[in-house]
């Protein structure tokens, strides 16, 4: 049996030489436009130094999406390369057992010692990985405590306390290091690295209490009344800055005296807002830099595959939005830099459309090991190395379950292409525990990128756009049946399709 260990030890060994070790680093609503690289209207704050070093290290997608835009399907998307009606985690009470934690599962398979730090929210132990230290659900941004390998789940609990009030930022990336130093370091590394930060409430470490304290954070025009955008699907939904939401908006988190005018309270709700997301935000991106430098002083940097994204993106005010769901710009894009000196060239970016079902493609790619045919993503490593295939894809699909649940969101489903989204607001809450029993107006809308990037007019409707509207609601169909995503399983659905299509 020893002689078989020893053999068995050996020949992965032999397998993963020379294979890049692989740093996948992930917020949590991280905004795209919140990154300088970026060059959204934050850029001017200087707001992710570390982070701009990546992607002028290596490539910035200019066009990646999320698929559902909610953290726990998000995270499922990613480890199985799926969508969320295939992963069966559509909604913030699914989870994903061990045996698909497919990511993990292979990248360890084919000889790379693997560990799982931070924020995991699947609920499932994360026993794919051969060393994991993750917060119970949401955790806590100060003194967390996290569920650590090595112990019955989800008993197994370790406890961060200080006197001095540890951040869960730099919690996480102090037990990453750590991990890193004792590692096996005959074998290449795969270590996901989750921070909490940038999610609500917004709690950053107290080092950057004044941070942007003397800063005015420049507003997005959207933030104020936008007639055009919408339709009779959206009036009204989804919570908001200022008091339009009266159950749910920001100033009553950022505790804005009610007694002020409407302006005034948004405005004021705006600022408290932005200036405490931006502060979690640079805990990440210094944390980020901590990671960088302890792997360069090792030597390791330029044989380590650095990947830096957000599950989702988020709202920052657009037509007077918080948190994500939304199908709209911000909360559908997220951040990709991808940094790896021997294949990938420094200051390079892609506009191809890219989600994050190619996650774990790309990452599989990386190791040395094909994507399984059960993957629906695909691997990224073409567009890395400059090359777009001529069959990559022209347009993402995207669906959200979980109807009026938490932020007034109805369910809905649509597709972007480079040039043109489509979205259809079905407003029924199918196989979405917990979402709310009514349903809602259905809708469409429609917005030309090109012209109108921000999305300020929904042109649904329109006759110049008539034949446009009838490709993209082909494609959405064709390309809901490539998915595997079938509306013939609903009845109540096929007939609000049969009223509205």
């Amino acid at each position: 049996m020893k002689r078989i260990s020893l053999f068995l030890a050996a020949s992965c060994c032999l397998y993963a030489a020379g294979k890049p070790n692989i740093l996948f680093i992930m917020s949590d609503d991280h905004a795209a436009h919140a990154l300088g690289a970026y060059g959204g209207r934050l850029a001017v704050l200087d707001p992710t130094p570390a982070l701009d070093r990546l992607a002028n290290e290596g490539m910035l997608f200019e066009n990646a999406f999320c698929a559902n835009s909610i953290c726990t399907p998000s995270r499922a998307t990613l480890l199985t390369g799926q969508y969320s009606h295939v992963n069966r985690v559509t909604t913030l009470s699914g989870h994903l057992e061990p045996d698909r934690q497919y990511a993990p599962k292979l990248i360890g398979q084919a000889g790379y010692q693997t560990a799982m730090v931070g924020k995991w929210h699947l609920k499932k132990e994360p026993a794919a990985f051969d060393y994991y230290c993750v917060l119970p659900g949401q955790g806590s941004y100060f003194n967390p405590i996290m569920r650590e390998s090595g112990g019955p789940w989800p008993r197994n609990v370790r406890r961060f306390s200080a006197y001095d009030s540890a951040h869960s930022s730099d919690v996480i990336t102090q037990v990453s290091i750590d991990w890193l130093k004792r590692r096996d370091k005959t074998r290449p590394f795969f270590l996901m690295h989750h921070f909490k930060a940038p999610h609500d409430n917004f709690e950053n470490a107290e080092r950057y209490d004044f941070l942007y304290a003397d800063a005015d954070v420049p507003e997005p025009p959207s933030l104020w009344k936008v007639p055009n955008h919408g339709s009779e699907a959206t009036q009204g939904m989804g919570t908001s800055i200022g008091k339009r939401n009266a159950r749910r908006n920001m100033g009553q988190h950022m505790f804005v005296d009610p007694a002020l005018g409407d302006r005034a309270y948004k405005r004021a709700a705006y600022q408290r807002y932005l200036k405490k997301y931006l502060r979690t935000v640079r805990g990440v991106d210094d944390a980020v830099a901590r990671l960088l430098q302890y792997l360069e002083d090792e030597g390791e940097l330029d044989n380590t595959v650095v990947v830096y994204t957000s599950d989702q993106g988020f709202m920052l005010g657009e037509h007077d939005y918080i948190d994500k769901r939304w199908m709209y710009e911000e909360s559908l894009r997220i951040p990709l830099l991808v940094r790896h000196p021997p294949t990938v060239a420094a200051g390079s970016r892609s506009r191809a459309i890219v989600n994050n079902t190619d996650l774990a493609p790309t990452l599989l790619a990386f190791a040395g090991v094909a994507a399984p045919d059960f993957m629906q993503g695909r691997s990224l490593s073409p567009l890395l190395r400059g090359e777009t295939p001529a069959d990559w894809r022209k347009a993402t699909y995207y669906r959200y379950w979980m109807h009026m649940a938490h932020h007034d969101n109805p369910a809905h489903y649509g597709i972007r292409t480079e040039d043109f989204k489509l979205i259809f607001f079905y407003g029924l809450p199918l196989d979405a525990p917990g979402a709310a029993a009514a349903a809602t107006q259905p809708g469409w809308e429609l917005y030309d990128l090109r012209a109108d990037p921000h999305e300020l007019t929904n042109v649904y409707g329109r006759p110049a756009y008539a034949s446009v509207t009838q490709e993209l609601k082909a494609e959405l169909l064709r390309l809901k049946a490539e998915v595997g995503d079938n509306d013939e399983k609903y009845p109540e659905l096929m007939a609000v399709r049969a009223r509205y299509w």
